[in-house]
């Protein structure tokens, strides 16, 4: 069976697609089976993976629930990873977007079209979301069987999280049938009073669904400068180790 794992929030620079990169190569290096779908309009899950940016994301959203398993695949990319590929995304995916809410597809439309995949023998699928609502993110969270949150450890990130739960409400109102994995603090200092002061308060709300927070790290910006994943540049360093605990508990299903 496949899992879909969307990581989103509303809010951007909170280390999304570092997370959704990580994560993906992290599962394919445990053994499974693993496509990463850039739905952000940046498309730089495939930059951080040292591939073209593409409108595999376009294509795919705007295909009909049923376009068969030969067809999807067309737009499929190997990251030079084993176990690990991508349907890259890039500025056209916010025209799907457009086409997907004048058209009226239904909120199920992601969960649709991808389900192809999920008898193809893959493992995981994670998205990679844009930082603002409009129809791809709400669609991509209501395909998703866990949802991760991740969220900056700076007072400015929870306007974007308070959003963030409020759509996940809403979507509970309407049936979901997915779960909230975990929320991430991402960038934290514990030498800073802003990063401890968020994190209470992220544990005062959340509690056991607060996740190990990412500390803020040079080398995963030189990660993505240099097209590498953190499994690739330094796996031996704190956040590799963080970002281990993320990955172990998505195996634990």
């Amino acid at each position: 069976m496949t899992t879909i794992i969307a990581v989103a929030n509303q809010k951007g620079g909170v280390g999304k697609t570092t997370t959704a990169v990580t994560l993906a190569h992290g599962l394919a290096l445990r053994g499974k089976q693993v496509l990463l779908i850039d739905l952000d309009p940046q498309g730089q899950a495939a930059v951080a993976l040292n591939i073209s940016q593409e409108p595999g994301a376009f294509n795919l959203l705007i295909s009909p629930p049923e376009t068969n398993i030969e067809t999807l695949k067309q737009w499929v990319r190997n990251t030079g990873r084993s176990n690990f590929s991508l349907i890259p995304g890039n500025t056209t995916t916010s025209t799907a977007q457009t086409v997907l809410n004048a058209e009226g597809r239904a909120l199920s439309c992601i969960r649709d079209t991808v389900r192809p995949f999920t008898r193809d023998g893959l493992d995981y699928i994670v998205f990679d979301t844009a930082p603002s609502v409009g129809g791809i993110q709400e669609r991509a969270v209501w395909a998703c069987d866990q949802l991760i949150i991740p969220t900056a450890t700076e007072f400015l990130a929870a306007d974007g999280l308070t959003k963030m739960i409020e759509m996940v409400s809403a979507l509970i109102r309407k049936e979901w049938k997915g779960a909230l994995l975990g929320v991430l603090p991402t960038f934290y200092d514990e030498q800073t009073r802003e990063s401890k002061a968020t994190i209470e308060n992220l544990q005062k709300t959340f509690g056991g669904r607060l996740l190990t927070p990412i500390h803020r790290a040079t080398v995963l910006r030189e990660c993505a400068a240099d097209g590498q994943t953190i499994w690739e540049k330094d796996p031996e360093c704190r956040v590799a180790q963080e970002y281990q605990q993320v990955v172990d508990l998505v195996l634990k299903g």
